[in-house]
C-alpha cells in the first residue's frame, strides 16, 4: 500500500479524514497505520541484512490532539516486535520509553 501520511503532510483535516476510513482491528478501537524496521538497525540492513525488529505504530480510536506551546501532536502508540535480546539491546537508547 501506499506510505501514511501525517498532519504536516497533509493537513490536519485530511489527515483526520484519512484516518477515519481505516479499517480497525475487529471488536476493538485499534487502527493499524504502520509496521516499518525498527531505524536503530540501519547499519544492519545497509549491509543487506534483514531487520530483526520492527515497530507497528496504531491508534486506540480517531487519533487525540494535543497542544503544548507551539508543538502540535496526535496520540498514537508504537509496539516493538522482535527478539526479544534484539528488543532488549534497545533499552540503553531508548530510555525515554521506560521513563513514561
Amino acid at each position: 500500500g501506499k506510505e501514511f501520511q501525517g498532519p504536516s503532510k497533509v493537513g490536519v483535516g485530511k489527515f483526520l479524514e484519512e484516518v477515519a476510513k481505516m479499517d480497525k482491528v475487529p471488536g476493538t478501537d485499534i487502527i493499524l497505520y504502520r509496521l516499518k524496521p525498527n531505524s536503530s538497525q540501519k547499519e544492519r540492513m545497509c549491509n543487506k541484512k534483514d531487520p530483526l525488529y520492527f515497530n507497528l505504530n496504531f491508534f486506540d480510536g480517531i487519533p487525540e490532539y494535543h497542544r503544548v506551546g507551539t508543538t502540535e501532536m496526535f496520540v498514537a502508540f508504537e509496539l516493538q516486535i522482535g527478539f526479544e535480546a534484539e528488543v532488549n539491546g534497545l533499552r540503553v537508547d531508548h530510555l525515554a520509553y521506560e521513563e513514561g
